[in-house]
């Protein structure tokens, strides 16, 4: 459910987070309260700061007078992660390695031109090497709640895979690569299962998290 802020609301949150100012490119730049999050177990605000970090994270969005619909396109993200991670720790077995954590660091800069750039980005958005640490543990641990709560009760049948086969894949194929011979089911047999199961698990987690914004108490304060 989402409310639009009333005045006593904002001078509440106001107790919580004034404004604060941070550093990018040698400019201040005042940061701003932008929503909260309460999905029942805390409030959680989002500032400013929370959607540019997020768009310095996703290769090939422009940092440079970021529009308006970047930024709520990065705000639902935000909202949607902000829902899971609250949900995810009423889990506290769900905690990240120090490892994993590294690895993903890692993985996450692989997906830039260069490491240089990659430190470029968030040096401009005026991220510290802790908060993206603090970032990747809570994308893990929203990462294996999903995994406890989806992956591990996936069950594809083989009539699915079937009529995946017959239906989808077999067209798609001829479509696409004209004149060669269609692999046999046993030799597609792992992937579709694969692609089957990713694809339910995708809807799986649509579900949820549409039924968590319905639930959720989450208010605008201040619009992108």
């Amino acid at each position: 459910m989402i409310r639009i802020s009333k005045p006593i609301f904002t001078a509440l949150l106001g107790a919580m987070l004034c404004a604060f100012v941070s550093v990018c490119q040698a400019q201040q730049v005042v940061d701003k309260m932008v929503a909260t999050v309460n999905a029942g177990v805390k409030t959680d605000l989002i500032t400013y700061s929370d959607l540019l970090w997020q768009l310095s994270l996703q290769p090939n969005t422009p940092l440079d007078n970021p529009t308006s619909a970047d930024l709520n396109r990065a705000l639902r993200l935000v909202i949607d992660q902000k829902l899971i991670l609250q949900e995810a720790e009423k889990i506290p077995t769900i905690v990240p390695t120090q490892k994993e954590i590294t690895d993903a660091r890692d993985e996450l800069a692989r997906n830039f031109p260069s490491q240089s750039e990659f430190q470029q980005r968030l040096q401009r958005v005026g991220m510290t090497s802790e908060k993206l640490d603090e970032i990747i543990e809570q994308r893990l641990k929203m990462e294996k709640y999903l995994d406890f709560r989806f992956r591990n009760f996936v069950v594809i049948s083989q009539k699915e895979v079937a009529d995946y086969y017959g239906q989808v894949y077999t067209p798609r194929f001829r479509t696409r690569f004209p004149g060669r011979i269609v692999p046999t089911l046993e030799q597609v047999r792992d992937e579709i299962e694969q692609n089957l199961k990713e694809a339910k698990i995708e809807s799986d987690t649509d579900a949820f998290l549409d039924t968590a914004r319905e639930r959720a108490e989450i208010v605008m304060l201040n619009a992108v």
